[in-house]
């Protein structure tokens, strides 16, 4: 779905069954009511604006409402020019109560016919309480003549029940129920000079029929067979010649001669001319079959053989969620009528009812045929005079077998998720002179879709929300004066045009719509509608409706950003049936760490550097089933460069040397730990990363609000190894340059210090608590030697006589007696000064050592017996 203000979906595909039908998922252009122009009327306490009537002389939108018609001006329906009321007596009211209606919905006079009688008169009908009545509406003093006729057979009783009329040379002719049940229903003509004229209650010529449209189709006068006007009815109805096994729904179409005046003796009062066939509006590739009719718009031509009948079908099982429009040439429904075989029931075994193709001989003259030059040649001026045979023929056999099938035996359309209630078509010539049909349909949620007719194809230009609320649209006009549409539905009628080339802001927009009403104007820069536009500004126009938009004039977009910030490209997906893809200096992007492509199809760039820069472009790939291909368009051009801040040069300065201090500080601090790690890289540097979350004060700088968190990122290089060269002082600029942007730099260096000196603090600390190894343990030593006692000489021997004894070197120590008496002698292997204290071993009584006295020589120069060592490092020695 695409939309010039609002995009609200994203890319779909369609996929074409046929030669003729495309099924569209998505909507190409998505319009809501609220940001549209759409000009409204209702009033408070009137309901169901069912019935339009539009008047082809004046300045006349007649409506037919619930107790009320309204005469609102076609060219701004908000304006009301003439009301009148028709309101239901107290004592039809109760009548309807009585047979079990509702009194607040159905027992009201619900307009439901409005036809133009002549210049000066209106008829209407209403459901009048379940009670039909016609009047004639004068429009002088717009009042109706309060002269009230018998609506039976001329309008349905029940306000919900589907019928259909069209007033022909002052004729009324309908389709409707006659009686109270809706069980009798009848195709009838009422006129005042002639008798009523109707149809047989037979299932054979309806069997619970649900009319939808009536028209009639004139005959030209170059057409030489001189049959005379035709009307013909649309509807649904159940089928009688297939078996299944619930009520099978079959769309028909039935036609009668405007001159039949019934028959002699036979048909007399009834139908001479009176036949029907069925529609097909299916897939024949999916074995899939649309059988209910809704609405049947009749595109009528320059000549009768050039109108188009189109209709909106769905299926008799509503879960599918389908719905088509299948088109019709009145030459192939004049065909089936003319040349078709007739049906008839046949008994076959346990008295099962079929209808069966007739392969007898048929009467002559052909029955069902209007009255033509060579009946007349034969002394058949009338239908009164057609024989009985013909009469009883086409009375048993209404029924061809021959189908209507649709022009390029398949749907011309089909949406999925929708249900179209209502279908007006328009023609349009565009500026490369060809017509095109443009189908505007309307759905059960308010929704219309616009759609235009291509030579193999349909192609959905816009979705245009009509109503606020999501009902269902009851009626569709069109007015060719106007170029308006018009909508009634229950709550009110809405107007609409026909196109909305001016919500398309770009020439790519406007073209790759195609839309046959619009083109855009190079001149102004906007996309207008041909037929407002002057007729000598054609040519400068642009318009292309087979989605080439290379005509438009292309333009670039200087993008200009700071180094380190991030760029964000816009690019509007223009079609939901396209993809977007973007290059990068000729290349195609593709998501990586340094580009994002983002939902609406824009491209994101992060961390901009001198690479990053160049010409980028989106483009929209779209597959043209018209033309077997894909279509590629440029939807925008950027080219993208770097506008660095002025930098002053001490300030360049400052920032380098506090890299290099913070690099020689942690350099120190690393060897104060005796160990140096250094990750050798591929190119012989190793890399440092710090990341510090600093909050500072709302800053006035204006680059502070380019960047994008307040993380900052420092890499800090090192040589290795240290009589190689450093790195080149380009590689160092950016990182420089991306500190230059940020006030946060002498903080950062606060705390690095503090960090240094929470080092030295713990070094000192575990030195003082004797946990480090020997280097430091003689640094302690040497600071604490005031302290020592006056046998700090012999203590110095000791330790020494220790540090000096190989390890290999074995000590005889002898343990002092214990309690009994005893002696326990071990040898021990000589102990290294660790820093740490020598616990006593359990089995010594005191813990005291003692020197064994023997003729080996001493491993000390002084007494050990008379100076004990408990501790390596003890202050006070007793030894």
């Amino acid at each position: 779905m695409r939309t010039a203000a609002h995009h609200l979906h994203k890319a779909g595909r369609s996929h074409s069954f046929s030669h003729s039908l495309t099924v569209f998922s998505f909507i190409t252009l998505v319009f809501m009511s609220r940001h549209l122009d759409l000009t409204e009327f209702s009033e408070p306490n009137v309901f169901n604006y069912s019935t339009l009537l539009l008047s082809e002389k004046g300045d006349a939108l007649y409506v037919g409402a619930r107790e009320a018609i309204f005469e609102l001006s076609k060219k701004d329906v908000s304006v009301r020019n003439n009301k009148v009321l028709w309101n239901v007596a107290d004592n039809h009211i109760a009548k309807c109560t009585l047979k079990g209606k509702s009194k607040e919905r159905d027992c009201l006079n619900y307009i439901r016919v409005l036809q133009v009688v002549d210049d000066e008169r209106l008829y209407a009908c209403g459901t009048h309480a379940f009670q039909p009545q016609c009047d004639y509406l004068n429009l002088g003093n717009f009042s109706l003549s309060g002269r009230p006729e018998d609506g039976r057979g001329k309008c349905s009783f029940d306000p919900s029940q589907s019928f259909t009329t069209v007033m022909v040379d002052g004729e009324l002719y309908s389709g409707t129920a006659y009686n109270f049940l809706g069980s009798e229903p009848i195709i009838s003509r009422y006129s005042p000079s002639q008798s009523l004229l109707r149809t047989e209650y037979s299932t054979s010529w309806l069997n619970e029929p649900s009319f939808v449209f009536a028209d009639v189709i004139r005959e030209d006068a170059d057409r030489g067979d001189g049959e005379g006007d035709k009307i013909y009815y649309f509807f649904t109805e159940v089928s009688v010649e297939y078996e299944f096994f619930s009520k099978l729904l079959i769309p028909r179409v039935a036609r009668v001669c405007k001159g039949d005046l019934g028959g002699q003796r036979t048909l007399q009062k009834k139908w001479t001319s009176f036949l029907k066939a069925k529609l097909v509006c299916s897939m024949s590739e999916l074995n899939f079959v649309f059988n209910v009719v809704h609405d049947i718009f009749i595109l009528k031509g320059e000549t009768w053989r050039d109108t188009v009948i189109y209709g909106v079908f769905t299926s008799q099982w509503g879960n599918v969620g389908l719905s088509a429009v299948c088109a019709y040439n009145i030459a192939a429904v004049e065909k089936v009528f003319s040349k078709g075989k007739y049906m008839q029931k046949a008994t076959v075994e346990q008295s099962h009812t079929k209808w069966i193709r007739h392969n007898g001989a048929t009467p002559s003259p052909r029955p069902g045929a209007c009255i033509n030059n060579q009946m007349r040649q034969q002394n058949i001026s009338s239908s009164l005079h057609l024989p009985d045979k013909t009469l009883q023929f086409v009375k048993d056999h209404p029924l061809l077998e021959d189908p209507v099938l649709p022009i390029g035996n398949g749907p011309r359309l089909i949406a999925k998720d929708v249900n179209y209630t209502q279908i007006v078509v328009d023609r349009v010539q565009a500026l490369d002179q060809k017509i095109y049909d443009v189908i505007f349909t309307g759905t059960d949620k308010g929704v219309l879709h616009k759609s235009v007719v291509f030579e193999k194809e349909v192609h959905i230009m816009e979705e245009i929300q009509l109503l606020k609320n999501p009902e269902p649209i009851k009626s569709l006009l069109f007015s060719s004066e106007t170029r308006s549409l018009y909508a009634g539905s229950d709550s009110g009628v809405v107007q609409s045009p026909t196109a909305f080339c001016s919500h398309y802001q770009s020439c790519f927009d406007c073209i790759l719509a195609r839309d046959p009403y619009c083109a855009w104007d190079h001149r102004t820069a906007t996309c207008v509608n041909i037929f407002d536009a002057p007729r000598q500004s054609h040519r400068r126009l642009i318009q292309s409706l087979n989605g080439d938009a290379d005509k438009c004039p292309s333009s670039k977009s200087h993008v200009r950003v700071k180094l380190g910030s991030s760029a964000e490209l816009p690019c509007v997906a223009t079609s939901n049936l396209a993809q977007v893809m973007w290059k990068s200096n000729g290349t195609v992007l593709t998501e990586t760490s340094s580009f994002l492509l983002m939902g609406e199809g824009g491209l994101l760039i992060y961390s901009v550097g001198p690479e990053d820069q160049g010409h980028y472009e989106c483009w929209s790939i779209e597959w043209a089933p018209a033309a077997g291909k894909n279509f590629t368009r440029l939807l925008a051009s950027y080219v993208l460069t770097l506008d660095p801040p002025p930098r002053p040069p001490h300030q360049t300065r400052h920032t380098t040397t506090t890299l290099s201090s913070q690099d020689a500080s942690i350099e120190r601090a690393t060897e104060s730990n005796g160990k140096t790690d250094r990750a050798i890289s591929t190119g012989g540097t190793s890399s440092f990363f710090a990341t510090a979350q600093l909050t500072s004060p709302p800053q006035t700088d204006s680059s502070l609000t380019q960047a994008p968190s307040s993380t900052i990122r420092i890499q800090l290089k090192h040589a290795l190894p240290p009589s190689s060269k450093g790195p080149h002082p380009d590689s160092l600029a950016p990182k420089a340059e991306y500190l230059e942007h940020s006030n946060s730099t002498i903080a950062l260096l606060l705390l690095f210090l503090l960090f240094f000196l929470l080092f030295l603090a713990a070094l000192v600390y575990n030195c003082y608590m004797q946990y480090l190894p020997a280097p430091c343990l003689q640094l302690r030593a040497a600071l604490l030697g005031s302290h020592k006692s006056e046998h700090q000489p012999e203590y110095r021997a000791c330790e020494a006589g220790f540090m000096e004894t190989s390890a290999t070197d074995k000590i005889n120590l002898t343990v002092q007696p214990t309690q009994n008496g005893s002696h326990t002698t071990q040898k021990l292997q000589a102990l290294r000064d660790t820093g740490y204290e020598t616990e006593p071993e359990p089995e010594y009584s005191n813990g005291q050592i003692h020197c064994h006295n023997s003729s080996q020589e001493k491993p000390f120069d002084v007494d050990c017996e008379a100076q004990p060592i408990q501790f390596a490092d003890a202050d006070e020695p007793h030894c």
